[in-house]
């Protein structure tokens, strides 16, 4: 079967040295143990694996008895961290079409992130996930990522905005003082999404303009690197049951729907990266069940419902084919794992 690496910039770790030192931590010390040099901090633009980003958040969050390690990091995170992105977002007539730009050139700047907008009436949901190579914890990696968007737009769309709600998939954690510091609003935990509500009112309105031919030499460059580095099937595929299957069953056919082509075209394509659909759906449930387990309290059986399984007794016997023990015994294994790795 095909497999990509996924890789995030450097760029995402911005700030990570100084917050690990301010909460007791050695970073170079936890860095070298997920193997990240030191001087990939060196050069923004430097790509490094997502899972080694993942784990390094995870490790530095479970040492320093910090649950928001991840959301932390954001709190800093101004937009031009986006490098040339934040140029073109900038000079977008509005917030929407600034989140249009910023998901279609997302998979420039991290590999793993998967985000979408869903409009409900006078509502737009911003939903976020990230994928890994290997099943793992992600919660630090999830509140970043919607940490980040949270302050892209409010930088796009001036200090006054306001999300309407900010949601997690997650457990709550001890103490939500510093989600609600950031993000200004009631956040929910146990969500069936990763991701931001906002009115849609607010991505509507006209923005206030910048450097124009700055912008538009930014946007020729970045959509040249969107047209030299496209998604390959797989690839595609993948992401788009990552953002459909929490919603229930995902099928071939939905897929197929949302790439605007026929089932046929997306079974020739697979086949031509050495995959198929069956296949990558089995990655994804296997990655999904293994942070549900791991990162939320939601019971087996909603679990099952979750990723699409007719009841929470044919769940629990993929999972055992799957993992090799109850979903149960995984859960508790994989709280200890951090402290032994």
């Amino acid at each position: 079967m095909s497999t990509v690496r996924r890789v995030v910039r450097s760029a995402s770790l911005r700030g990570y040295p100084e917050l690990a030192r301010a909460v007791g931590l050695d970073p170079w010390a936890l860095m070298r143990r997920v193997g990240l040099p030191r001087r990939c901090l060196d050069d923004p633009e430097t790509r490094v694996a997502a899972d080694a980003v993942a784990r390094l958040l995870e490790l530095s969050a479970f040492e320093a008895g910090v649950e928001d390690f991840g959301l932390q990091l954001a709190s800093s995170r101004p937009l031009s961290n986006l490098g040339l992105l934040a140029l073109v977002l900038r000079q977008e007539p509005t917030g929407l079409k600034a989140l249009e730009t910023l998901c279609r050139h997302l998979n420039l700047l991290n590999t793993s992130l998967v985000a979408r907008t869903e409009t409900y009436g006078n509502i737009v949901v911003i939903a976020e996930d990230v994928l890994l190579d290997r099943p793992m914890p992600a919660r630090q990696s999830i509140e970043l990522a919607v940490g980040v968007m949270f302050r892209v737009l409010r930088d796009v769309l001036g200090p006054d905005w306001r999300a309407r709600s900010v949601d997690f998939m997650h457990r709550a954690p001890r103490h939500a003082s510093a989600h609600r510091k950031l993000f200004g609003v009631d956040v929910r935990f146990g969500s069936p999404f990763n991701g931001i509500v906002c009115n849609s009112l607010d991505l509507e309105r006209r923005l206030p303009r910048t450097d124009a031919d700055l912008a538009s030499y930014a946007r020729t460059f970045l959509e040249r690197a969107v047209e030299r580095a496209p998604e390959d099937a797989a690839e595609s595929v993948r992401r788009l049951i990552q953002a459909l299957l929490p919603g229930g069953r995902c099928t071939v056919d939905e897929v197929a729907q949302h790439l605007n082509i026929d089932r046929r075209t997306v079974h020739r394509r697979l086949r031509a990266r050495g995959c198929t659909f069956s296949e990558l759906l089995r990655v994804v449930r296997r990655e999904l069940a293994a942070r549900q387990l791991a990162d939320t309290d939601r019971a087996a059986a909603e679990v099952a419902e979750l990723l699409g399984f007719s009841s929470a007794s044919a769940f629990a016997h993929w999972f055992r084919a799957e993992f090799g023990c109850t979903a149960g015994h995984w859960r508790q294994q994989a709280r200890m794992r951090l402290a032994t790795s």
